[in-house]
């Protein structure tokens, strides 16, 4: 097993290049099964789970091919409809499988999700949207067996703008007769491009990037095999961001800025000078870093996938700070092994007060999810002295050569073989 080691303390400068989109490609590669035919997808990330993803629609049957981030997805013929336990509970977002696969060949038997060790996150929205499409759902042996000879539409309502299962049951409704509405659907980015793929597609969608989406169905005949472009990754340009903050000056390249207005908004408070030209974001450290409380929220909200970064740039923060995750409200399992890098941090419920210290020192710590190995990076290139970071396999999940980007910018930081 590897891990990461980082001698911290130094300053870092100088641009990165941001890779595409995990949360983006992830559902597009599920879509590519709703077609008979080739699909094309560029700017696609070399990510653990983009490999896994790979490896299962490689067993559903499905011919891929994927080399320097392009990536070719032939699903003309027969597929099986079958997601199985070993693949699906590595990795959440293999339940994206689902709608597409039940709009394609009318069944779909795919294991319950397993992924990062944190949080309920229950399918529920996704089962429940699908019956109101008019899929008979059955739990078999840990299985979701889902049937329907053709979707029906219908009116759908989240409770909360679930952005799993937005994207599983647009994929599904485009083919079901009628119309379908999702009510209180999520607005992230990543729901936008895939909604774009799938019009680009044939698929009749409107209201894309607001809460209410409207699909008219279409025959699955209808549906073409098209190209796409996946758009950058937010959260990999605002974890390089926080760092910059918190180290030197980082201009983080090929971004869509606008996709970057809350944590730009939030790092300007701390008093960090920020600048940006049409896909470049430059960041560069205050003097004094200024203690700003944040609150977690659905898209354009600032996103809960950059919570822990935000921590880490808190602790050395000149006072206290209050950070509250509204949309997990357990997601704090990288604040002990930041405690451990000499942070000052107290947990109740969701929320966490920071009171901001004058340094970190170097220790051994451990990743328990892809955006607390992150946390953990950040805290170590900010910390003094040798951090060892293990079970850095999460970090693989999420971002693309991080350590040679890191590199890049002037850290000292490399893999080793536990």
């Amino acid at each position: 097993m590897d891990k990461i080691v980082i001698n911290g303390g130094k300053p870092l400068k100088g641009s990165v290049k941001i890779s595409g989109a995990k949360n983006a490609v992830l559902p597009i590669m599920a879509a590519a099964l709703l077609v008979d035919g080739i699909t094309h997808v560029r700017r696609v990330p070399n990510l653990r789970d983009t490999r896994t993803m790979i490896k299962l629609l490689e067993m559903i049957g499905a011919k891929v091919k994927f080399k320097n981030g392009d990536l070719t997805i032939d699903a003309r013929g027969k597929i099986n409809p079958v997601a199985p336990y070993e693949l699906v509970k590595t990795m959440r977002a293999s339940f994206y499988v689902l709608g597409p696969l039940v709009s394609r060949c009318g069944e779909a038997k795919v294991s319950m999700p397993g992924g990062c060790a944190w949080g309920p996150r229950p399918v529920d929205y996704h089962i429940n949207g699908l019956k109101k499409l008019s899929a008979k759902i059955e739990l078999e042996g840990g299985y979701i067996v889902a049937r329907a000879k053709r979707l029906i539409g219908t009116t759908i309502r989240f409770d909360y703008p679930s952005v799993g299962a937005t994207g599983n049951i647009v994929m599904a409704a485009v083919t079901a007769e009628g119309q379908t509405k999702i009510e209180n659907a999520a607005r992230e980015p990543e729901i936008v491009q895939l909604c774009e793929f799938l019009k680009a597609m044939g698929a009749d969608i409107s209201g894309i990037g607001t809460t209410d989406i409207i699909i008219n169905g279409v025959d699955i005949s209808e549906l073409t095999a098209v190209e796409i472009d996946v758009i950058p990754d937010r959260i990999e340009a605002g974890t390089f961001l926080i760092a910059g903050a918190a180290l030197g000056e980082i201009t983080v390249q090929d971004v869509i800025p606008e996709h970057l207005d809350s944590v730009i908004d939030k790092l300007r408070e701390t008093g960090a000078i920020v600048s940006s030209t049409s896909s470049d974001v430059t960041v560069r450290k205050p003097d004094i870093i200024k203690p700003v409380d944040m609150t977690t929220a659905v898209y354009p909200g600032f996103a809960t996938d950059l919570q822990a970064q935000w921590i880490a740039l808190m602790t050395i923060a000149a006072g206290s700070s209050v950070i509250t995750d509204t949309v997990y409200h357990d997601r704090f399992s990288h604040i002990p092994e930041l405690i451990r890098l000499g942070a000052q941090i107290d947990v109740e419920n969701n929320v966490a007060s920071v009171t901001g210290v004058k340094e970190l020192k170097g220790a051994p710590v451990m990743s328990t999810d892809i955006r607390a190995s992150a946390s953990l990076i950040i805290g170590a290139l900010i910390a003094e002295g040798k951090t060892d970071i293990s079970r850095v396999y999460h970090i693989d999940r999420g971002y693309e050569n991080i350590e040679e980007k890191f590199r890049s910018l002037g850290a000292d930081m490399w893999r080793e073989s536990e």
